[in-house]
């Protein structure tokens, strides 16, 4: 990916005229007052490390799987969130990890890690690079320096139990590839979030990675059934059985800990065979409460979409406008979860609150759920779209965050939140972050457009993802959002939702951990961090308040 983008320069995509206006005439932003990335500025931090250091290392990863370039350390410097992508334009010198380094076994991993706690040498595990809460920013955490540990050749499908229904895969894999090698077996991970493109298997698991087909095979953390991770102090093979007894779930302690206990290197999944058809459906219900109902009804009826996710008012009215430039295509990109849906096919009546509707499975399985799932959301107050909507959205949903890039690129503020809460909280939770976040960029000078989708659905709740849009406003940027996020994240806290429903934590989320698992539960967190890293050189700065 490059540097300053979601995306890859071959990628990036130019606004058109209509979105420009739209731009200049409600923000009062132009291209000419954004900030631009001027690669020949970019300063990487010099190594700390000293040739005893990269001669230790070299011996333990091979010298070929060692580097201290700028090119190699720099895209390690920064996730893929809003101010990771301004400050490269604003603040171009950069602290990078002292070297990247690429074990090639957990061998490697553990030796890595006790050469870390000898040496005072923190480390970042790196997968796909697309943490948008600060979790693989190479914080030293004290220590002398930080080396980014690469996963890139933990890259295999080691093996695959068709009769079980579960596969062994290397936690480097991205999502694609993996795809790719279950499917020369006939099955299918399932797991699709919007950083599909870029992310790895390990990455899912050690956030907690919530894929946009969640309703219909689970969040990632439900997948695993296992998984290996490497600590300063030995190996953990935690999942065994189905289903245990035996005391607590240790997978649980791992996944959702970014790293913080140790390096993960593969994961034991929950497979299934490729789907052999999909059925899509769109329906408008006539505001957010009605279609918020009908959602939960199918959750809790246990109609069993692949897909179901539910747009707002404000969403709805940017995705569903019609115009010479398909402006559903442009509101697709303003977010990082894809929130854009497409146009409307067939027309229509436009307003109301759009749904998406997807079916997976054999002919057979898809028409029953299709069928139980239509007739509840008609039911309860939806009219049908016809297929449309959903294929526009299912055809573009990965691509959606490279437009934000060239928002940002014309003086636009384009960032996304999301958390979760109960049904019956769900509307009190969603008014107070919009409020917040529109009373915060407000009050920095610029007029904001926030949008909200759920997202993911549960029979007791569901997720809320907001999309903001603003004017980059003042010098800092940066600044201007992180107060709109603060504000947000109190909202959040005060309101009885969950700080993050799958971003992470990372940093960002950090300082409101101890508000949602109280002061014991972050006592347990610190005991743990102190038994599996006594030293502290695992991803320092990273989830544990």
């Amino acid at each position: 990916m490059a540097l300053s983008r979601w995306g890859t320069e071959a990628e990036a995509r130019d606004l058109g005229e209509g979105i420009r206006g739209l731009l200049r005439d409600v923000l009062g932003v132009t291209a000419e007052g954004g900030l631009h990335f001027d690669p020949a500025a970019v300063a990487a931090s010099p190594s700390r490390l000293a040739d005893p250091d990269l001669s230790a290392l070299a011996a333990i990863v091979g010298e070929g799987n060692l580097s201290t370039a700028d090119a190699q350390r720099l895209p390690r410097a920064r996730g893929k969130s809003t101010p990771d992508l301004l400050s490269w334009r604003l603040r171009p010198e950069v602290d990078c990890p002292d070297a990247v380094v690429a074990p090639r076994d957990d061998d490697e991993v553990a030796a890595l890690l006790a050469w870390c706690g000898r040496e005072g040498v923190a480390m970042v595990p790196f997968g796909g690079g697309t943490s948008v809460v600060g979790g693989l920013t190479p914080d030293a955490g004290g220590h002398r320096a930080v080396i980014s540990v690469d996963l890139a050749h933990f890259d295999s499908l080691e093996s695959i139990d068709p009769e079980s229904g579960e596969a062994v895969l290397g936690a480097g894999l991205s999502g694609p590839r993996a795809e790719e090698l279950l499917a020369g077996h006939g099955f299918s991970l399932g797991h699709f979030p919007q950083s599909f493109p870029y992310a790895t298997l390990g990455g899912y698991a050690m956030t907690r990675s919530s894929g946009q087909a969640s309703a219909g095979y689970g969040r990632f953390d439900e997948m695993v059934r296992g998984l290996t991770v490497v600590t300063p102090i030995g190996v953990i093979e935690a999942g065994r059985a189905p289903a245990s007894a035996a005391g607590p779930d240790l997978r649980q302690w791992l996944l959702g800990s970014e790293g913080a206990f140790g390096v993960c290197t593969r994961v034991r999944l929950r497979i299934h065979p490729v789907p052999e058809t999909v059925r899509h459906e769109a329906f408008r219900f006539p505001d957010f409460a009605t279609g918020a109902a009908a959602l939960r009804a199918v959750e809790q009826q246990g109609a069993g979409p692949t897909v179901i996710r539910l747009s707002d008012e404000a969403e709805t009215a940017v995705n569903l406008a019609t115009a010479t430039e398909a402006i559903g295509e442009r509101a697709e990109g303003v977010g990082t979860e894809g929130a854009g849906t497409g146009g409307e096919s067939g027309g229509g009546e436009a307003g109301g609150c759009l749904c998406l509707a997807l079916f997976e499975g054999t002919p057979e399985h898809t028409g029953s759920r299709h069928a139980e799932t239509r007739a509840v959301l008609l039911a309860h107050g939806g009219v049908s779209l016809g297929a449309g909507p959903a294929e526009a959205w299912e055809h573009g949903r990965f691509g959606a965050p490279v437009l934000r890039d060239a928002l940002l690129d014309n003086g636009a503020l384009v960032e996304t939140l999301e958390t979760a809460t109960d049904w019956s909280n769900l509307p009190a939770l969603r008014d107070a972050v919009a409020a917040a976040l529109t009373t915060s960029l407000e009050a920095s000078g610029t007029p904001a457009l926030v949008m909200c989708h759920i997202s993911h659905v549960y029979p007791t709740g569901a997720s809320l993802y907001f999309t903001v849009v603003a004017g980059q406003r003042g010098e800092d940027p940066v600044a201007q959002w992180m107060q709109a996020k603060r504000a947000a994240s109190e909202a959040i806290v005060a309101t009885g939702g969950t700080i993050t429903h799958h971003h992470a934590v990372g940093v960002d989320h950090r300082p409101y951990l101890e508000a949602e698992i109280g002061e014991v539960g972050v006592r347990m967190l610190r005991a743990v961090k102190h038994a599996v890293d006594p030293e502290g050189v695992c991803n320092p700065g990273t989830l544990i308040p």
